[in-house]
């Protein structure tokens, strides 16, 4: 589902983008913006859900070990999954639909590239308050608490990781958190430098910075970060490149 989402919202993005890269035509219609905004606000929302997900999950197989199986069995982790996704694209709508009642009566260029909630605001003449406003309760209930949930599930992981005595035992379970701790921190840090910060006109060139780091670096991080931890495929990539340099080098 992580991968899914990745997929999701690079693909509604970056083909456009690179659209306007190669022909040079950098016009979207309306009901193209909003679908972009739409399917863009829909995946990230998810995303920052099966995070915090992802953490509790961390927190019950390293703090209750035992009760793992039954508390984290098929079924739940299933309602869970889908309980991200109902929620996701049912806040991605509110916001579709409320940013279709802004008006443009004056420059129409999107100095961004996407169709964003907090650039759209920008170009408005009315309700900009308003939906300044609906940003940061947006960014409030579906990023900052999820972030604050997730504080919780490592600060609890920590302090049960340090009741170990047995050194590898402790860097081995340790290893198990390395990877989901580093695409959050690189996906929430450029989230809340792109929305926790005042939309104003100088703001511009840093939100097209940070927007490169969620749409193209965090994506292509993520399978490298998540798969390089994994044995299985370390093994068949050492097997792959020892399989070639044998065949090379084969008198």
């Amino acid at each position: 589902n992580l991968s899914f989402v990745d997929i999701l919202y690079t693909s509604v993005t970056l083909p456009k983008l690179l659209d306007v890269l190669l022909t040079g035509d950098n016009r979207i219609s309306y009901i193209s913006c909003l679908s972009q905004l739409c399917f863009f606000s829909s995946s990230c929302i998810a995303e920052i859900l099966m995070l915090t997900v992802m953490s509790y999950d961390r927190y019950v197989a390293i703090c209750h070990p035992l009760h793992y199986v039954l508390l984290m069995d098929r079924g739940k982790c299933v309602k869970l999954v889908a309980s991200c996704w109902i929620v996701a694209f049912s806040c991605s709508i509110l916001i579709t639909v409320s940013t279709s009642t802004l008006n443009f009566c004056g420059s129409r260029n999107i100095n961004h590239m996407f169709c964003d909630i907090k650039i759209l605001t920008l170009l408005s003449c009315g309700k900009k308050k308003m939906f300044a406003v609906l940003t940061y309760l947006e960014t409030l209930l579906l990023g900052v608490c999820p972030f604050i949930l997730i504080l919780v599930s490592y600060s609890k992981i920590i302090q049960n990781i340090l009741k170990i005595h047995s050194t590898g035992q402790r860097k081995k379970t340790f290893s198990t958190c390395t990877s989901h701790s580093i695409v959050l921190l690189i996906f929430y840090g450029t989230l809340f430098c792109m929305y926790m910060r005042p939309a104003s006109e100088t703001s511009e060139k840093l939100d097209l910075i940070f927007s490169v780091f969620y749409l193209a670096v965090t994506p292509t991080l993520n399978p490298l970060i998540y798969s390089l931890r994994n044995k299985d495929i370390k093994n068949a990539l050492s097997k792959i490149v020892t399989g070639k340099i044998c065949k090379t080098y084969k008198p």
